[in-house]
C-alpha cells in the first residue's frame, strides 16, 4: 500500500481522483494501508501528494471513523483553488476537530530551499470551528494579512504564523482570550499592536526575525508570559514595562541593535536566560554582568561610546559611489557615504551610508581552500574559494551586504547552500538567500556581521531548534516522518540542537552488498551544544528502509547502527535499545548524539559494511588529465575533474593542447590532498607555493576546477633527442622511491593506494639556432609592441594588463577595432574560462600588431575609452619607465648627453615609479 501511494501523482484529473477516492476507502476500512492515513483520531495527509482530493471524498462519503478526527494534517503545495474548497467542506465533516496543520515548507527547491505553500488566506467557514479548534499552524505559507476567521476562534490555545508575509497584526489580535503560544517568526513585520498587550493567557511569544524597531508598553500586560523571542531585529530600545514580566523565564534579544536594557531585567525572579548577544551594549548594570544567566558575547561592553555623528545634509549627499575591482590583491576605500563594490573574483559588497563614520581601507583576498583553512562536514560540498576581508572583526554601524558568486551544483535532494564565515578558529553559518543571475550563475547574499574569511558550501539540510528544559520536538524538512522528541527534563538550560539527513541510493547498497533485497533508512545526523548527555532519554524516529514494513520484517535482518565518534567506525547497538516499530517507522531512545542508520540485511556483520556505504556516499568518481600546449610544450595543464565532465572538457582543451587519454577512474574524498610528481628528467620549472619537494600539491573539491598550468624543464641535451618523461598522481606524502609505471598499475587501486595515475610527457627535441625551440620561442621572447625609445610592452607586461581588464575585455576588444564575430568565437571557445578569453583577445591582438608603429598608443586609448583610466595609467607607467632605462643606457654609452630630454617627452615631464 505505502508503495503504491509514493507513485501518486497530484494531477487534477478524473484518473487520479478515482485513484485518491479508492486509497481514501482503503483507509477507513482497516486495510494494512489504513495507519498511513488515518491513525486513531489523527488524519495526516500531507506527507504524500493527493491529499485535497482524498479529503474531499472523505468528506463525501461521511465514514463513521472520520467524525472521530481530532487532529488534520494538510498539505499546502495545492491548486489554490481546490485547497480553498477543501477547506470548506471540513467545518461541517470533522466536527471534533482540535488541531489543524495547514503548513507548506515539506518540498525543496533544487537547492535545498524550503518552498513556500500557496496559502493566502482561509474560508470564512472555518470560523464554525471556534469551540472546538485549539491548535492551527499555517507556517510556511503566502499570508499577506491575518484571516479575519482566525479572530472569531475564541478557544484557540496555539496559533503559528511564522515564515508568511504579514507585514502587520491587527488590532483586534486581542480578542483571543486562550490563547497561550503565539509564533510570528520570520515575518516582515515593523510595528506591533497595542492589544498584543490583552492577551492575559499568553505563555510564549516568538516574534524573532522581522523588522520591528520599537515594542509597545502594553506588553509588559502579559503577566503569564515566560518565553519571549524577540531576536534579529532592529530593537534600539526596550520598554521599561518588560521588567513587569514577573513569570518570565526565557528572553530572547540577540542580534538587534540595542544600546542600553531595563534595568529592571535583573530583578525578575524566575529568569533562567538573558540572551543579549551580538547588540550595541557598552554598559550593563553591575547585577546582570555578573548573573550566570546572562548572554553578552559581541557587544562593545567597556569601550568608550563615540560621539553621535550629526544627521547628514541630505541634499547634500551624493549618489552612492560604485567601484569595479579587478585584481585578486587590492583594496578599496569606503567612506560615511558608503559604497557598492565589485570584485573580479566574484565577489561584490554594499556598504549603506553610515555604515562608517570615518574612512577605512578594506583590504580583500581570495584564497584558495586549503585543508587547514577550510572544514567541511563529511557530507559537505565547496562551491567557491575562500574570501578574506581585512580588517578582522571590524564592526560597521550598518548592516554590510555580501554576494559570493558561485556555479550552481546539479539537483541534489534534501541539500541547502550557505555562507559560512570563520571567527576564533571555528565556522558558523550565516542566514543566506539565492539570487539568480543567469541559469548557470548564483548569487549567495548574506549580511556580514564582521570581517574575517567566507566561503558557500553545499550541505544536507539542517533543521536546529532551541531545546528548552520544558522539552521540545525537532523534525526533518526535507525527510517526512524523520523527528526527535525531547522530553522535559532532557537538559538544564536551553541548547541548541541540530539534525542533518542523508539519502543514499539503493541501487549502490545493494551492488556493494551484493544483496538484492537489501535497503537502509535514511542515515541520520544528530549534534548539539554543551554537555555530550541529556538528562533524560530522546526518542528518535527513523522511517524503516524501503520496501520494509512494521508488520512484515523479518527482526533478525533489521540492525541499528550508531557511529561511534571517539574511533569514527560504525557499532550494531540494536540489542542494546528498545526498538519499537509501526508499520512505517521505527523508535528508539538515546542519551548521547551522532551519526544513527536502520539496516535491513541477511549480512551479519555491518560494522565494516557502513564504513565502506559510508565511504561510498562521500566518494567522487574523477579522472587526471596531463596536457601540452600546442604552442609551448613547456607548458602544461593539469587537472583533476569528475568523470562526466571529462569530454567537454576535451572538447574544450584539444584545439589548444595536446596530450594522452585521460588516466582511469579514480576515486577521491572531499577536500582529499594528492600530489602531481614530475619523473624521468623532467622538473617544475620554477619556485611555486604550492610546489613541495618538486611536487606540486593539489586539494581536490568536486565542485572547484581544479586545474594548474605550470611550466616544466629538463636537465637533458633536448639537442640531442626528445626527452620522454612522465607525471604522477599520488595520495598524501610521496614515497622516496618513485614506483615505476607497471610496479605501480600492480597495486590495488583503492581509496587508500598510495599511487593513483600515471601520464607520460614529452618535450620536443630543440631545434634552430642558439638551440632555441618553439616553445621557448613563445614564452620567452617579447610582443615587440612599441620600441626601445618611445617604451614597448612585453609579454609579461601584457600578461599584468590581462589579470586587471576583468569583465570589461569584450569593451575593450571593440575598442581595439576587433570584429564581434571574433568576440562571440573566443567566448565559445574559452566557455566558464575568463582569463583564457582575455588573454586570448590581448596576444591574439598583439600578435596581429607586432611591429606596426603607434599599436601601445592605441591600446592606451581603447582602455581610456572603455572607462578602464587605471590599467590606462599603468600601462603609461610601464612605458615611461622604459624610456628612462633606455636614455639611461644611451647616457652611460656616451650617445647622449647627460641633460639631453628623453626621446619622446618634454623637458618638463617627470618620471614615474611602475613594474616592468
Amino acid at each position: 500500500m505505502a508503495a503504491v501511494l509514493e507513485g501518486l501523482e497530484p494531477e487534477e484529473t478524473a484518473a487520479a481522483a478515482e485513484d485518491a477516492a479508492r486509497f481514501a476507502v482503503e483507509a477507513v476500512e482497516s486495510r494494512p494501508g489504513a495507519p498511513f492515513l488515518l491513525v486513531g483520531n489523527q488524519l495526516n495527509l500531507d506527507v504524500h501528494p493527493g491529499g485535497c482530493h482524498r479529503l474531499q471524498y472523505l468528506c463525501s462519503q461521511q465514514p463513521p471513523e472520520l467524525l472521530q478526527v481530532e487532529f488534520l494534517r494538510l498539505s499546502t503545495h495545492e491548486d489554490p483553488r481546490l485547497l480553498d474548497d477543501t477547506l470548506a467542506q471540513v467545518p461541517w465533516s470533522l466536527l471534533r476537530l482540535r488541531s489543524l496543520v495547514l503548513k507548506g515548507g515539506q518540498s525543496r527547491g533544487a537547492l535545498g530551499a524550503c518552498l513556500h505553500g500557496t496559502l493566502t488566506t482561509l474560508p470564512a467557514g472555518l470560523s464554525d470551528l471556534a469551540c472546538c479548534l485549539a491548535h492551527l499552524d499555517l507556517s510556511f505559507n503566502r499570508l499577506e494579512t491575518l484571516p479575519p476567521c482566525i479572530l472569531e476562534l475564541r478557544s484557540l490555545d496555539a496559533l503559528l504564523l511564522s515564515h508568511n508575509r504579514l507585514s502587520e497584526l491587527p488590532e483586534v489580535l486581542g480578542a483571543l482570550p486562550a490563547l497561550t503560544f503565539l509564533s510570528v517568526r520570520h515575518n516582515c513585520l515593523e510595528k506591533l499592536p497595542a492589544t498584543l498587550g490583552s492577551l492575559s493567557a499568553l505563555q510564549r511569544l516568538d516574534l524573532s526575525e522581522n523588522l520591528l524597531d520599537t515594542i509597545p508598553s502594553e506588553i509588559g500586560n502579559l503577566s503569564n508570559l515566560s518565553e519571549l523571542n524577540l531576536a534579529s531585529n532592529r530593537l534600539q530600545n526596550l520598554p521599561a514595562s518588560l521588567a513587569g514580566l514577573r513569570s518570565l523565564r526565557l528572553l530572547v534579544l540577540h542580534s538587534n541593535l540595542l544600546t542600553s536594557v531595563p534595568t529592571g531585567l535583573a530583578h525578575l525572579p524566575l529568569i533562567t536566560r538573558l540572551d543579549l548577544r551580538d547588540n550595541q551594549l557598552r554598559d550593563l548594570p553591575a547585577e546582570l554582568l555578573d548573573a550566570p544567566f546572562v548572554r553578552v558575547q559581541g557587544n562593545p561592553l567597556g569601550e568608550a561610546s563615540p560621539a553621535p555623528p550629526s544627521p547628514p545634509d541630505i541634499s547634500q549627499i551624493p549618489e552612492m559611489p560604485r567601484l569595479f575591482l579587478t585584481s585578486d590583491l587590492d583594496s578599496f576605500l569606503v567612506t560615511p557615504h558608503g559604497c557598492s563594490v565589485t570584485l573580479a573574483c566574484g565577489v561584490r559588497l554594499q556598504f549603506p551610508a553610515g555604515a562608517t563614520t570615518t574612512p577605512i581601507t578594506i583590504h580583500y583576498r581570495l584564497w584558495l581552500p586549503e585543508p587547514h583553512l577550510v572544514s567541511l562536514g563529511p557530507h559537505d560540498f565547496l562551491l567557491s574559494g575562500v574570501l578574506e576581508l581585512q580588517p578582522h572583526g571590524v564592526a560597521f554601524q550598518q548592516d554590510v551586504s555580501l554576494w559570493l558568486l558561485f556555479v550552481p551544483p546539479r539537483v541534489q535532494r534534501c541539500r541547502e547552500v550557505v555562507v559560512r564565515t570563520r571567527s576564533d578558529d571555528s565556522w558558523t553559518d550565516l542566514e543566506t538567500h539565492l539570487e539568480e543571475e543567469a541559469p548557470k550563475r548564483l548569487w549567495a547574499r548574506c549580511q556580514v556581521p564582521h570581517f574575517s574569511w567566507f566561503l558557500v558550501v553545499l550541505r544536507p539540510v539542517s533543521n536546529t531548534c532551541l531545546l528548552p528544559p520544558e522539552g521540545a520536538l525537532l523534525c526533518s524538512s526535507g525527510h517526512p516522518g524523520v523527528k526527535v522528541t525531547f522530553p522535559s527534563g532532557a537538559t538544564e538550560e536551553p541548547r541548541q540542537v541540530s539534525m542533518q539527513v542523508v539519502h543514499m541510493a539503493g541501487l549502490e547498497l545493494r551492488a556493494l552488498l551484493e544483496e538484492s533485497e537489501a535497503s537502509v533508512s535514511p542515515l541520520l545526523c544528530l549534534s548539539q551544544s554543551g554537555p555530550p548527555s541529556f538528562l533524560q532519554p530522546v526518542t528518535v524516529q527513523l522511517p524503516l528502509p524501503p520496501g520494509v514494513t512494521g508488520f512484515s520484517l523479518d527482526r533478525s535482518h533489521l540492525h541499528l547502527l550508531y557511529r561511534t565518534p571517539s574511533t569514527a567506525t560504525w557499532d550494531d547497538i540494536t540489542t542494546q535499545v528498545v526498538l519499537e516499530l509501526t508499520h512505517l517507522y521505527a523508535r528508539f531512545q538515546v542519551t548521547h548524539f551522532s551519526w544513527f542508520w536502520l539496516w535491513y540485511t541477511t549480512k551479519t556483520c555491518v560494522g565494516g559494511l557502513a564504513r565502506k556505504a559510508w565511504e561510498r556516499l562521500r566518494l567522487h568518481r574523477v579522472n587526471l588529465i596531463a596536457l601540452q600546449r600546442r604552442r609551448d610544450p613547456e607548458q602544461v595543464l593539469l587537472q583533476c575533474l569528475p568523470r562526466n565532465k571529462v569530454d567537454a572538457t576535451l572538447c574544450r582543451l584539444m584545439d589548444r593542447y595536446r596530450g594522452p587519454e585521460p588516466s582511469d577512474t579514480v576515486e577521491m574524498f572531499e577536500g582529499e590532498k594528492f600530489f602531481a610528481a614530475f619523473e624521468r628528467g623532467i622538473d617544475v620549472d620554477a619556485d611555486r607555493p604550492d610546489c613541495v619537494d618538486g611536487r606540486i600539491c593539489f586539494v581536490f573539491y568536486s565542485h572547484l576546477k581544479n586545474v594548474k598550468e605550470v611550466y616544466i624543464t629538463t636537465a637533458l641535451d633536448r639537442e640531442a633527442q626528445a626527452v620522454r618523461g612522465q607525471v604522477s598522481f599520488y595520495r598524501g606524502s610521496l614515497p622516496v622511491e618513485v614506483p615505476q609505471e607497471a610496479e605501480a598499475a600492480r597495486q590495488r587501486k583503492g581509496t587508500d593506494a598510495l599511487w593513483m595515475a600515471t601520464l607520460p610527457i614529452k618535450l620536443p627535441r630543440l631545434r634552430g639556432p642558439q638551440g632555441s625551440g618553439q616553445g621557448t620561442d613563445f614564452s620567452l621572447m617579447p610582443l615587440n609592441l612599441g620600441d626601445a625609445e618611445t617604451g614597448f610592452l612585453t609579454q609579461s607586461n601584457l600578461l599584468s594588463v590581462a589579470s586587471r581588464l576583468g569583465p570589461d575585455w569584450p569593451t575593450v576588444a571593440l575598442h581595439l577595432g576587433m570584429p564581434y564575430r571574433e568576440l562571440q568565437r573566443i567566448r565559445h571557445e574559452f566557455r566558464d574560462d575568463l582569463d583564457g578569453q582575455i588573454r586570448h583577445m590581448l596576444f591574439s591582438w598583439a600578435e596581429r600588431q607586432a611591429g606596426q608603429p603607434g599599436a601601445v598608443g592605441h591600446l592606451v586609448q581603447a582602455l581610456e575609452q572603455s572607462d578602464r583610466q587605471d590599467v590606462a595609467e599603468e600601462v603609461r607607467a610601464i612605458l615611461e619607465l622604459g624610456r628612462h632605462k633606455y636614455q639611461d643606457s644611451i647616457r652611460r654609452t656616451g650617445l647622449a648627453p647627460e641633460d639631453s630630454p628623453l626621446p619622446g617627452t618634454s623637458a618638463s615631464q617627470t618620471p614615474k615609479s611602475a613594474q616592468a
